[in-house]
């Protein structure tokens, strides 16, 4: 492997206005769970996304957990759910004894494809199953077909979890993702476009969920003197510390997001002559995508290359590439629950890479990552 600096998928970047809040948390010795940071985070979240309410968590994952408490999953319930997608997204249906049901993706966009959620949906009704919920994920900051999905859930009165854990500062018409759920899910995993090293929200326009939510995630103390309890809690709420963190990088939230939306034009022009690549790209002026990670498709056939031998050419010159997510229903775990549609999600996966695509990546690593994919390109 090269001795060059590494080039990371997609690393923290950090503002500089983050120091000022956590060192607020610091001299005021509030650096306990709570605090005025959480607040002023919630606030930042509610005022960018258009959403009434929203709690700060630990992460995205126990976002999506309360989010699926409050709409009462229990076990034995079916919540349909993307299966090209982060284990995040249906590891809490498991943690609540509840059956995933794994939907195939459409090729626009590669989140969830409409016809097979309605497939699903109208198969499980006829085994006497109506699912409980949707967990609808945008994939790589790309929105989903929102309209059609919204479409079939309102027919069928099917609540929607908006796993938007990928795609804060994204939008869908003239509405933030994160607006559309029921109850909405971002993540502030180390590797996202803004980041408070670990952490997530949980917003709903329904105060009484995110009051719920806040009341699970401090270990569900009831309202007395001593310590009592009268339901399971859980320790999901965030800390007065990393939320100065995400105050900071909330700052900075549409600066990095077109820093990364630059990077994807970046990729278009090294890959625009190149028959059989494609860039994960918005169908239309209405989708507009964070694009966390810009992604390409590789048609072998055409390209004359494959998936691997780009990513293994990178990764020589110390530049760290990703293959997409693995179909949940894929992955060993999974595999025995129910799959609805075709093999949309299994040939991305087969065939699809994720760049290089961090809002700190300077000119000099932009072009060693141009020089190894044209050289790696031009030896073919």
């Amino acid at each position: 492997m090269s001795e060059k600096p590494r080039i990371w998928l997609s690393s923290p970047h950090m503002s500089g206005h983050e120091q000022n809040f956590v060192q607020s948390a610091f001299d005021s010795n509030w650096v306990a769970p709570l605090g005025p940071n959480v607040d002023g985070f919630e606030t930042d979240l509610q005022d960018y996304s258009g959403v009434e309410h929203a709690a700060v968590l630990t992460s995205g994952t126990a976002a999506i957990h309360l989010a699926l408490i409050i709409l009462g999953i229990e076990r034995g319930d079916e919540v349909l759910v993307s299966s090209f997608t982060f284990s995040g997204s249906i590891n809490p249906i498991v943690y609540q004894g509840a059956v995933p049901i794994m939907i195939d993706s459409e090729s626009d966009t590669w989140n969830i494809d409409p016809l097979a959620l309605k497939e699903a949906i109208l198969d499980r009704i006829s085994k006497g199953r109506k699912p409980k919920a949707l967990i609808l994920v945008h994939l790589y900051g790309m929105p989903a077909k929102l309209d059609e999905i919204i479409s079939v859930c309102q027919e069928f009165e099917i609540p929607i979890i908006e796993d938007a854990a990928e795609a804060l500062g994204s939008s869908y018409g003239d509405k933030k993702l994160g607006s559309f759920g029921d109850l909405s899910v971002f993540s502030f995993n180390g590797n996202k476009i803004i980041t408070t090293s670990g952490g997530g929200a949980l917003l709903s326009n329904n105060q009484k969920w995110i009051q719920k939510a806040r009341f699970l995630a401090t270990q569900a103390r009831d309202n007395a003197v001593h310590y009592q309890h009268s339901e399971i809690g859980y320790n999901y709420r965030m800390s007065n510390v990393v939320a100065g963190i995400g105050r900071g990088q909330m700052i900075v939230l549409d600066e990095w997001v077109q820093k990364r939306r630059e990077i994807n034009q970046f990729y278009k022009g090294i890959f625009e002559d190149i028959d059989g690549i494609d860039v994960l790209t918005e169908p239309n002026d209405k989708f507009f995508s964070n694009h966390w990670l810009t992604a390409v498709n590789i048609n072998t056939e055409n390209a004359g290359i494959d998936r691997e031998t780009l990513r293994l050419r990178m990764l020589e010159d110390n530049i760290e590439s990703r293959p997409l997510w693995k179909p949940m229903h894929k992955q060993p775990i999974f595999e025995s629950y129910p799959f609805y549609g075709g093999h949309v999600s299994e040939t991305l996966f087969q065939n699809g890479l994720c760049l290089p695509s961090g809002s700190n990546l300077g000119e000099e690593e932009l072009s060693r990552i141009k020089e190894n994919i044209e050289n790696t390109l031009s030896n073919r």
